[in-house]
């Protein structure tokens, strides 16, 4: 079974808020409400990078850890979704979240948050697919008509991808090449250099 996932390609962004635009839009978020925006790191210096962030849907999702309602549920395609009915606006996701993804509509006296909002990968709720009641509380539910997010569709550099995560790895991995990296950047020991001892008689160390 696919598991969805989003990758920003940072050497393709170019901060244009496309993705954020088209996601407000599409569902129709409230104003203070963004579930998609761009950050940019070393703003205005050489090497400035650009990196579109929302809810990664998580394998293994933080959010859902903490959770005291268990309002949050993995689809079969790995989606991280939530049901604001159960939703009790603690905030406990939102210090669990390593993405900041959980937003919160209200700002009230003690401390009232209101329900929880975040990225649904244009894939909806609970409730039935393509209903009022589901547009209502979580936009559009894209992935029911057979579509990607429309915020990876929109991005005018192809930028952020969307789909299924070997597709995605695949097709990120075939651009890191032609940029001139090695397939040893995909290896275990890239990303825990503590163990490339272990790794000597892999190719590539």
């Amino acid at each position: 079974m696919a598991r969805m996932k989003f990758l920003c390609d940072v050497e393709r962004c170019i901060e244009c808020n496309a993705c954020v635009t088209a996601c407000n839009n599409e569902h129709e978020v409230p104003w203070d409400i963004n579930r998609r925006r761009v950050v940019t790191l070393g703003d205005g210096e050489r090497g400035e990078k650009s990196v579109s962030v929302a809810c990664m849907h998580c394998t293994d999702a933080p959010c859902a850890a903490v959770c005291p309602v268990d309002c949050f549920y993995t689809t079969n395609d790995g989606i991280v979704l939530h049901d604001k009915d159960l939703c009790i606006g603690c905030g406990y996701c939102f210090y669990a979240c390593p993405f900041g993804a959980p937003q919160f509509p209200e700002q009230k006296a003690f401390n009232v948050r209101g329900k929880m909002d975040k990225c649904t990968f244009c894939a909806g709720g609970p409730e039935e697919d393509n209903s009022p009641e589901e547009y209502r509380k979580y936009g559009r539910n894209r992935i029911a008509e057979g579509k990607l997010p429309l915020c990876a569709e929109m991005c005018s550099t192809k930028a952020l991808l969307a789909g299924d995560g070997e597709m995605v790895s695949k097709i990120y991995r075939k651009r890191v090449m032609a940029r001139g990296g090695s397939m040893r950047f995909w290896r275990w020991g890239a990303a825990y250099p503590a163990e490339r001892d272990s790794e000597k008689g892999e190719e590539g160390y």
